[in-house]
């Protein structure tokens, strides 16, 4: 897919990633861009068409795919992390970051698939996480999440094959977004610059990439799935079990 003259709808769009995915995409000539966003007032983005969305909620996005019917470009960009963990954390913080990032995700799929298929196929471009196939020992309620919604990505990709929509994922580690303010404070984390992040994805896209990877250490990850598990995580490796 080339990027120039297609019709782009980007979740989330108001800030952080989602507002540069915006920006680029006009910049290369998408011909209309709706800027998606649960307050569309907040889109400061020149150019971009702004749309009430709550990918939380079937009728906001029922009434958003009403409206954009023109879409051949679908990037899943809203997201939500609040740095929970398993044990310990209010279980309603993992119910939102999976009803945000993967529930949301799906909706949003379920309702333009048709669109796209009307409009020559199209692209969906979702944006997953190095998290959603590495654990970290905290903040990994978002990694299930994304993890879900990495397969969500891979499932539709196979379903949507025959009606000729190209499905993309987009990992990445931190990135220098309100998202991971947390980070700049901690020492030994580097976040990513969101523009480049944003031109690899929008590369990969128009390359036919299935999976585009945001950084260096998240490609590395990656190519270390097929390690033991041992491997991976040595940190868990002869932790002393409780004497009875």
């Amino acid at each position: 897919m080339e990027i120039k003259h297609q019709i782009a709808l980007v979740t989330g769009a108001n800030r952080g990633l989602g507002k540069r995915f915006v920006t680029e995409l006009l910049e290369r000539g998408a011909a209309r861009v709706y800027a998606a966003a649960r307050k569309p007032e907040s889109v400061d983005v020149p150019g971009a068409v702004p749309l009430r969305l709550d990918v939380t909620d079937d009728a906001s996005v029922e009434a958003a795919a009403a409206v954009a019917g023109d879409v051949t470009l679908l990037i899943n960009n809203a997201g939500v992390a609040t740095l929970s963990s398993f044990i310990g954390s209010d279980l309603a913080n993992a119910r939102q970051e999976m009803e945000v990032n993967f529930w949301g995700s799906l909706r949003m799929v379920r309702a333009f698939a048709p669109i796209l298929d009307l409009n020559g196929g199209g692209a969906i471009l979702n944006v997953l996480s190095q998290s959603s196939f590495r654990a970290f020992g905290f903040a990994d309620t978002y990694g299930a999440a994304k993890a879900a919604a990495w397969q969500l990505t891979n499932g539709v990709r196979l379903e949507l094959a025959g009606q000729r929509t190209q499905v993309t994922g987009l990992a990445m580690a931190l990135v220098d977004t309100d998202m991971s303010a947390w980070a700049k404070s901690e020492p030994g984390w580097s976040l990513a610059d969101p523009a480049d992040v944003v031109r690899a994805a929008l590369d990969g896209v128009e390359a036919g990439a299935l999976e585009v990877y945001g950084d260096e250490m998240t490609r590395e990850w990656r190519a270390r799935l097929g390690e033991p598990t041992e491997s991976l995580y040595p940190q868990a490796i002869g932790v002393p079990t409780g004497q009875r």
